[in-house]
């Protein structure tokens, strides 16, 4: 699906379903170099289980036209439109990585028109190392194969949504380096590590949310460590706020890794 945004088309997966306003809404959002896709099983079933989905292109990213995202801040603001776009009052949020952080920062903005809240690889303060900053501006090809490398568990999903035998890092590879493609403009690589690493607004925003909010870590995690989240757990817990955590014995990209797993995780959060 095809809406306008900030006067931009933005491109929205609605996983084979007509949007319905009606409907409980979830909105999916990627992280730095994905898209909409690496939410498929999830978007897909949701979708077919009564959910209006909308698991977007963030702006300057593949589909979505519009200026790339420089900040969290700036991140979260686009989906507070993207919300009053499509005439939304309340939504769940789920993000992956830096999308986790857009979708909490997000939450804290639109309060109650927030539902649940699902951070998925999240950490607060997201820091990244700053080799591979410097790779992502200098070197892309290095910085990819770097990160792929950091974020993966496994090099052969098992059956699943990806079927046998796919080869993750590759296709995942493949996927980071057409969205890089996708705007000549703007480095969206380096300008995505550089808005994770400069948000400092974690702390203040999981207090100000409204709604329960889960956290699902992968237990092997290398870019976003299960450990570097705690914090971010310990401040909602001391706020009051209800939450959850799961953890997946398995790396930073568990949409494709345990898309299962990763799914009912979700599913049940939602369900509550």
């Amino acid at each position: 699906m095809e809406i306008l945004v900030n006067g931009a088309k933005t491109y929205c997966y609605t996983g084979g379903k007509p949007f319905d306003a009606a409907k409980p809404t979830v909105v999916f959002i990627h992280g730095v170099v994905y898209d909409h896709s690496v939410w498929t099983l999830q978007s897909r079933y949701l979708a077919h289980h009564g959910w209006n989905v909308l698991a977007v292109d963030l702006p300057g990213h593949c589909r979505s036209e519009g200026e790339a995202p420089a900040t969290v801040e700036a991140g979260a603001d686009f989906i507070v439109a993207l919300l009053d776009a499509v005439k939304v009052q309340k939504a769940a949020l789920v993000g992956h990585s830096w999308g986790s952080l857009i979708a909490l920062e997000a939450a804290a903005r639109l309060r109650e028109r927030v539902s649940h809240l699902a951070l998925v690889g999240t950490a607060f303060p997201m820091k990244v190392s700053p080799a591979l900053i410097d790779a992502a501006l200098n070197d892309t090809e290095k910085g990819l194969k770097l990160i792929n490398v950091f974020s993966r568990s496994t090099l052969a999903a098992p059956p699943s949504a990806h079927g046998p035998g796919t080869w993750v890092y590759g296709s995942s590879l493949a996927l980071n380096r057409r969205v890089i493609r996708s705007n000549a403009k703007v480095n969206v690589f380096h300008r995505g590590f550089v808005a994770c690493d400069s948000y400092a607004g974690g702390d203040a925003a999981i207090r100000a949310i409204t709604c329960p909010v889960l956290f699902l870590l992968g237990a092997q995690d290398q870019m976003t460590q299960p450990k570097a989240a705690q914090a971010l757990v310990l401040a909602a817990r001391d706020a009051g706020k209800t939450v959850s955590t799961a953890s997946l014995p398995v790396g930073h990209h568990q949409m494709t890794e345990t898309p299962e797993a990763t799914l009912q995780a979700i599913r049940d959060f939602l369900r509550r």
